[in-house]
């Protein structure tokens, strides 16, 4: 261990961390199969091997794998994921013998930009499992590398230091102090956030990748999380009580669905808010509110030509997400006569 430490260490100053995700294909929910896990595990601490790597935390779930990692400068995350991503995906055809493919997608690649960043992740990484339902507590999971690290389990192969590192400088502390860290749940409005901005499922699901799902950005998730377990219909409901605001009519919360000037103006303004945050597309806001999208796009060119409407457009996101106002109680966006009944975003189709 000390040899490869010493050789780990050289270029610290160069090398960049990553999260490494593996989503399943729709249908597929085997990784955590006992003819696969022991291999996938293994498989992970043989890709990073090569000298300037280190696997710091892996963590398997019946449809995800996740994998910390640090590599030196000249290395790049698609390398590893070459040395994992198809010997994987052929042992699970092995196991599961269906027709399609194994990974919703080649892989995802985040970056983690700070020590800060890697202790949240580790922490969000440590309660996945209890999210989705396969655990009570985060040390009850033993398909990751937790509980090795904690010294709760053998460590088959799998070398720990490197992320206790980040904790203490000896062993015993810096478990002491991981275990502390891990201890405090995160919030259910973090956790739904990293999920969308990863594009996982968020709840207790055991389910592969959905069709039609997919990551989103950071200012999408702060509003599908800031909105709740509502989804599409509630982002709508906050963003019109935000606008509502914005224009001193909170008259306008009582009914989005007339057909004056100023009630058109506010759907389109909410529908430009929408797009701009990536929270969907213009069509969608337009089937939400039973409304042409050609109408609704022509309205949205005249609120982007207006100085006033261009200004609440341009105002920081997080002016809405700490203005106090709570998607619950808005209403609107679920009760109106002039949306479609039952449509819903792409986002949330798997949450009936």
């Amino acid at each position: 261990m000390g040899e490869q430490d010493a050789d780990d260490d050289s270029g610290e100053d160069e090398a960049a961390t990553w999260h490494l995700l593996w989503q399943a294909a729709f249908g597929r929910d085997c990784f955590t199969h006992p003819a696969l896990f022991a291999r996938i595990r293994d498989r992970l601490i043989d890709a990073h091997r090569s000298r300037g790597r280190q696997l710091l935390d892996y963590l398997v779930l019946p449809g995800e794998i996740h994998v910390v990692c640090r590599l030196e400068a000249g290395d790049a995350p698609e390398r590893v994921a070459r040395a994992f991503g198809h010997v994987v995906a052929r042992w699970v055809r092995q196991v599961q013998r269906v027709r399609g493919p194994v990974f919703a997608e080649p892989y995802r690649a985040f970056p983690v930009e700070s020590d800060a960043d890697l202790r949240v992740l580790v922490r969000i990484l440590a309660w996945r499992p209890v999210a989705q339902g396969a655990c009570v507590t985060p040390t009850h999971h033993a398909q990751g590398a937790l509980r090795i690290t904690l010294g709760l389990s053998p460590a088959s192969g799998f070398n720990a230091r490197p992320l206790l590192n980040h904790f203490g400088e000896s062993v015993i502390g810096a478990r002491a102090s991981l275990r502390s860290w891990i201890a405090r749940r995160p919030g259910d409005r973090d956790l739904m956030r990293w999920a969308l901005v990863h594009g996982v499922p968020h709840g207790r699901t055991r389910t592969g990748g959905l069709p039609g799902r997919g990551a989103v950005d950071h200012a999408a998730a702060d509003l599908f999380a800031a909105a709740g377990a509502g989804g599409l219909d509630a982002v709508l409901g906050l963003l019109e009580k935000w606008v509502a605001l914005c224009l001193g009519k909170p008259t306008l919360l009582s009914s989005y669905e007339g057909s004056d000037a100023l009630r058109s103006r506010a759907r389109a303004l909410v529908a430009c808010l929408a797009v701009r945050h990536g929270v969907c597309a213009a069509a969608a806001v337009a089937r939400h509110y039973g409304k042409a999208k050609a109408t609704l796009c022509e309205q949205m060119a005249a609120c982007r030509s207006r100085a006033e409407d261009r200004a609440i457009l341009e105002m920081p996101l997080e002016r809405l997400l700490t203005s106090g106002l709570d998607a619950p109680g808005v209403g609107t966006a679920a009760r109106r006569s002039g949306g479609v009944p039952g449509r819903r975003g792409k986002l949330d189709k798997e949450n009936p």
